[in-house]
């Protein structure tokens, strides 16, 4: 942590030299008196914009903002931690409790994103195959069976990072089977994939919920959650026609769904079965189109002696550098979730999120990744359980200035001003200078990533906020002051 003492006691001297000067000077520290004559989004200025600028350095613009901070009624009584890092000369340039385990939120994203592209290759892609068994005769009939190859592509049917829609791929797999003459199939549509099936685990600790248009309930079963803490909802208004069980969070009181209601207090969601849901719409489209299918849709996983079979039409998901980019853009919980049950899957054969952790932890650790302090509970950081400090993830980001992917991950973050989660940010000062992961839950936000200043140096940062008083727009307001004077480092 910085020294603020001397630069309070400079920062004083020239405000006082200011007062015989001028008629209206902010003060160095903060007065609740000269906050109330302002709007609540508006902040305490150490010191004028002229002084500022002709008399400080950067460095202690950054300070000494830092130090207002600490006295701000949003943030006093708050847990943060701030860091402000040169990759170049591998020094803080600025910090405030950055040895601090702090709720990260939806930064955790960063560690799941990097390690699945580390891991997989920003150009990996999920394949998803329509093949067939048998011969087909003369009068265009299949005498065997369609295959449908799953290999567990998140994005499939959901036209996320360029997906196609179920539509798109039924329309492609009808043209493959044209091309092949089918005109009637005698046998069954058979799905195989053995990826995220059956694949009901403990919720991570804490999880936050928030309604579905914001978040998701993530795969598994509230089962051994503490029943205090929880309440179930089974009846509610608007909501009965869909039959479903509803579960609220103690944490912010919004509804979300889930799949079934168990009995005791537990329920329990899953993935979406998108394979089956694929071969039925093919099935029902075959049909519509003439061509009748005898047989039934029907899952095998596993196949002792598998039938020759033709491949037909292959489908690829976007790239996996495609997928992040939306992942983190968007802040989209079920595709991190996803990547880190792709993770585990690759590396320890099966798809639970208790072998993504160990992947995901197993990589930092390989990467020389700060462990003190790191939590690692989920893949999207909905987990209140989740803790990393703020030195840690700038030093992570640090490193990654050297991989091959680096400028695929860059993109991947929102832009100050311009995309993604942080378009409503920095739209002033800061536009297109700042890219970084947000993180929100409630009573947390959170902004990690990297800064490119007005001298064109690349500076890493780390910002989290946690048990905030107020308004999130007012956290955010107070975290771009705290960055503003970084721009001209």
């Amino acid at each position: 942590m910085v020294n603020y003492r001397k630069y309070i006691s400079s920062a004083a001297v020239l405000a006082s030299g200011f007062f015989l000067a001028q008629s209206t000077v902010s003060t160095v520290l903060y007065s609740q008196a000269y906050d109330n004559q302002r709007s609540t989004l508006n902040l305490p200025s150490p010191v004028t914009s002229v002084a500022e600028k002709t008399f400080l350095s950067a460095k202690e613009l950054v300070d000494i903002n830092v130090n207002t901070m600490m006295t701000d009624p949003v943030l006093k009584n708050a847990t943060w931690g701030f860091v402000v890092y040169d990759p170049k000369t591998k020094k803080i340039i600025s910090s405030y409790n950055e040895n601090t385990p702090l709720v990260p939120a939806s930064t955790t994203k960063l560690l799941t994103t990097e390690t699945a592209m580390n891991l997989l290759g920003e150009n990996y892609r999920w394949m998803t195959q329509l093949e067939y068994s048998g011969t087909i005769d003369e009068n265009g009939v299949l005498n065997g069976n369609l295959y449908l190859i799953g290999s567990g592509d998140p994005s499939l049917g959901t036209n996320k990072a360029g997906a196609w829609s179920y539509r798109d791929i039924i329309s492609d797999f009808m043209g493959g089977l044209s091309r092949e003459g089918i005109k009637k199939v005698n046998g069954d549509i058979i799905i195989q994939t053995a990826l995220f099936k059956g694949n009901i685990a403990m919720l991570p600790e804490n999880v936050v919920w928030l309604e579905n248009n914001n978040y998701y309930l993530p795969v598994g079963t509230t089962r051994e959650i503490n029943p205090a803490n929880e309440k179930l909802i089974v009846k509610k208004s608007g909501f009965t026609s869909d039959k479903k069980y509803f579960y609220v969070s103690p944490y912010v009181k919004q509804m979300v769904y889930a799949e079934k209601y168990e009995g005791n207090g537990t329920l329990t969601t899953k993935l979406p079965d998108a394979p089956a849901y694929l071969a039925n719409t093919l099935r029902t489209t075959l049909v519509k189109s003439g061509i009748g299918v005898t047989g039934k849709v029907t899952p095998k996983m596993t196949d002792a002696t598998p039938e020759t079979r033709k491949l037909v039409s292959a489908y690829k998901s976007p790239t996996l550098g495609d997928i992040i980019f939306y992942t983190n853009q968007h802040s989209d919980n079920s595709l991190a979730e996803a990547l880190l049950k792709t993770v585990g899957f690759q590396k320890m054969g099966d798809q639970t999120s208790e072998s993504g952790r160990v992947v995901v932890t197993e990589h930092l650790k390989n990467e020389s990744f700060d462990m003190i302090g790191l939590n690692y509970m989920d893949g999207s950081g909905l987990s209140r359980s989740n803790n990393v400090t703020p030195i840690s993830q700038v030093k992570f980001l640090t490193s990654l200035m050297d991989e091959k992917y680096y400028k695929t991950y860059l993109t991947s973050l929102p832009v100050g001003g311009q995309s993604g989660t942080l378009k409503r940010m920095f739209i002033g000062t800061g536009n297109g200078q700042v890219f970084a992961k947000t993180g929100t839950l409630n009573k947390v936000k959170t902004l990690a990533g990297y800064l490119k200043t007005n001298s064109g140096k690349t500076l890493v940062f780390s910002l989290m906020v946690n048990n905030y008083a107020g308004s999130v727009d007012m956290v955010k307001k107070r975290m771009e002051k705290i960055l503003e004077p970084a721009l001209d480092l």
